[in-house]
């Protein structure tokens, strides 16, 4: 194994992001793994955590759907997104405010500072060309919105997510308008369903070939060459959908880490 990375939730939310810490300072350290990423929305991210952990992180991705406050209230990208009472436009403020300071820190302690964006029926007309050049990410990974049965559709489903479902045309669109954009990386539903090998904290692979999170036995009952045959991992598609590239921060040009 050459790289991991920890998302799922919020990584940063347990012990304020210590046990991830030591997570990531294992990996490095203990595992020697070439990359260790983290994907974050930012809220609980802390200068203290980059000096304490900082030098054994090669990517952190923070979660950015809109540029507009309002468009974040719709989305959920908001303080308050689990509670019932109303966003303000201060707490959806606070949302891009973390963004801009976090990639400031990546820029201070050396690692790499990339985007993850989520297109759906609330972002896929906007423009966010000038603010992602101004933020200068080595990587703008774009996603469109995918259901998974059981997660985010369906009965069992913690939250629905059918009303932000977009067309493969509008999405196709939102790529379109942003096309001079060099770091970006689109990822379609057909691209991004299977392939990624998921963990989930009982270290078993999750199987999204049926349009669900299947989860095949433990690795740490049958070890990792069973459990991955039943992972449903497409390794043609994540080479197509350019899964494997220069990860990890002792690779990567200075200019990417001192932007």
């Amino acid at each position: 194994m050459e790289k991991i990375n920890f998302s799922g939730g919020e990584p940063f939310i347990h012990q304020k992001g210590r046990y991830l810490g030591h997570l990531v300072r294992f990996c490095k350290r203990e595992l020697g793994l070439a990359s260790v990423s983290i994907v974050s929305n930012g809220s609980l991210i802390t200068e203290d955590w980059f000096i304490r952990f900082g030098e054994h992180l090669d990517i952190l991705a923070i979660s950015c759907d809109s540029f507009q406050p309002e468009t974040n209230n719709l989305i959920g990208r908001h303080r308050n997104s689990n509670k019932k009472e109303v966003a303000t436009c201060k707490d959806d403020d606070q949302h891009l405010e973390s963004l801009e300071r976090v990639r400031g820190w990546c820029r201070d302690y050396r690692v790499a500072f990339k985007i993850n964006s989520v297109i759906n029926t609330h972002n896929f007309d906007e423009d966010m060309n000038r603010q992602i050049r101004q933020l200068n990410p080595v990587r703008w990974k774009v996603f469109q919105c995918l259901l998974i049965g059981g997660e985010n559709h369906g009965k069992e489903a913690l939250r629905n997510a059918e009303k932000f479902v977009v067309t493969d045309q509008q999405f196709e669109s939102f790529l379109q308008r942003h096309r001079e954009v060099a770091c970006l990386v689109p990822e379609s539903n057909v691209k991004m369903r299977n392939s990624y090998l998921i963990l989930d904290e009982r270290m078993r692979f999750l199987d999204c070939v049926d349009g669900r999170k299947t989860p095949s036995p433990s690795l740490l009952d049958v070890g990792v060459e069973a459990a991955i045959q039943a992972s449903g991992f497409d390794e043609a598609m994540f080479f197509q959908r350019g899964g494997k590239y220069v990860w990890s921060k002792s690779d990567m040009s200075p200019s990417l880490l001192e932007w």
